[in-house]
């Protein structure tokens, strides 16, 4: 069982799994609390509750810390919210990986093996988790299934007028509170906890950075006499691209001592003179706390270096019959040791056309395909 802090009494509900492969709507997903460092919950197990405190029993079984659990329970949005956060953080991780080797699945005991390391998996898991919170509590708010919060708060907004022209801007002001409550501060003397703490704040400057302002013009014939605006979050799908992109370059750090200070700083090994310079600038300036010692960059940081995930480990089922895509993964994902070929007959929908009024109307089309697998 890992320390609080050492997990950052983490989204206390977020690094997640989808048991993709199993039948009917098996769910299931992990999260990161502050006593344990993941829990499980099937989603499709949950006892029927009476109206109005179904909330508390999905609270009490995400085994929070007493304060995250209160702020679970004082609102009936919260706990939902979690879930849409973690099914959506999920499904994003998993399309993200879809090609790689490690492709997001954390069954058994993978789970809490990778997150007891520093890889760059780790970070992409702590980035993805806090943006999927953060996305999913603003677009609850704006969607009015929160009672603690509306429309964006922004103050050059009118929300009477964007509740009534369907404007409503997504809340980050206050899903971004919400989530610093939620984590709570936490002791950031030890390198991994500042480096996952760093890998949070990424996951929600990404949300911040793709705020989009959204327009609708009134009056007559369309005319734009009167236009209301409001502020909207990227696609979810476009937050999880970003932070992929992160991930092929995130940074490897390591722990330094600064002179001046005498405190631990994280460095990351990029052009050692520039660090020096830059030492030597601190030294002239204002001792720096220990927060200011943190790389202000929005890459994604690393402790360690990942392992091949090509076989069975700790930390991944490696990927034997793992399916591939011939001329586009074959190679890299089975790890120079071939791959399968099967022939099947599949049948899909075809040539569909779109019937007056209401309806698609398609044939069904069978063939045959090939399907790689690697060798194990």
């Amino acid at each position: 069982m890992l320390d609080g802090h050492l997990l950052l009494g983490w989204l206390s509900f977020t690094v997640i799994v989808y048991l993709l492969n199993l039948p009917g709507p098996t769910i299931a997903y992990f999260g990161l609390t502050g006593n344990e460092p993941l829990s499980v919950l099937p989603l499709n197990s949950l006892p029927e509750e009476s109206i109005g405190r179904a909330h508390f029993k999905l609270c009490d079984r995400l085994k929070l810390e007493k304060k995250q659990r209160r702020m679970c329970r004082r609102d009936p949005g919260v706990a939902e919210t979690l879930r849409e956060a973690i099914t959506m953080s999920a499904l994003e991780c998993q399309y993200q990986f879809r090609f790689e080797r490690w492709n997001c699945t954390l069954e058994g005991r993978h789970r809490a093996n990778i997150l007891k390391r520093g890889f760059k998996e780790t970070a992409f898991l702590y980035a993805i988790s806090s943006a999927g919170l953060t996305h999913a509590m603003a677009k609850a708010c704006s969607a009015g299934r929160m009672e603690r919060c509306t429309c964006d708060e922004a103050p050059d907004l009118e929300n009477r007028k964007a509740w009534q022209w369907g404007g409503c801007g997504d809340n980050l002001k206050y899903a971004n509170k919400f989530v610093k409550d939620f984590l709570g501060k936490r002791s950031n003397k030890d390198l991994r906890a500042r480096v996952d703490m760093h890998n949070t704040n990424v996951g929600m400057k990404v949300i911040k950075a793709g705020v989009e302002t959204t327009c609708k013009c009134h009056g007559v014939s369309g005319s734009c006499t009167v236009q209301t605006c409001w502020r909207q979050l990227q696609p979810f799908h476009e937050i999880g691209k970003q932070l992929k992109q992160r991930y092929e370059t995130s940074v490897k750090v390591g722990s330094s001592t600064n002179e001046a200070t005498g405190e631990g700083e994280i460095s990351t090994g990029r052009n050692q003179q520039q660090q020096q310079q830059q030492q030597q600038q601190q030294q002239q300036q204002p001792l720096p706390g220990l927060n200011d010692q943190i790389p202000r960059t929005m890459d994604l940081l690393h402790i360690e270096d990942s392992p091949s995930f090509c076989r069975p480990t700790k930390y991944s089922p490696g990927t034997a019959a793992r399916k591939c895509y011939k001329d586009k993964n074959c190679d890299a994902i089975c790890c120079g040791r071939g791959h399968n070929t099967q022939s099947r007959e599949v049948t899909r929908p075809c040539q569909c056309q779109v019937r007056w009024c209401c309806y698609v109307e398609c044939k069904q089309c069978t063939q045959r395909e090939e399907v790689y697998t690697c060798k194990g």
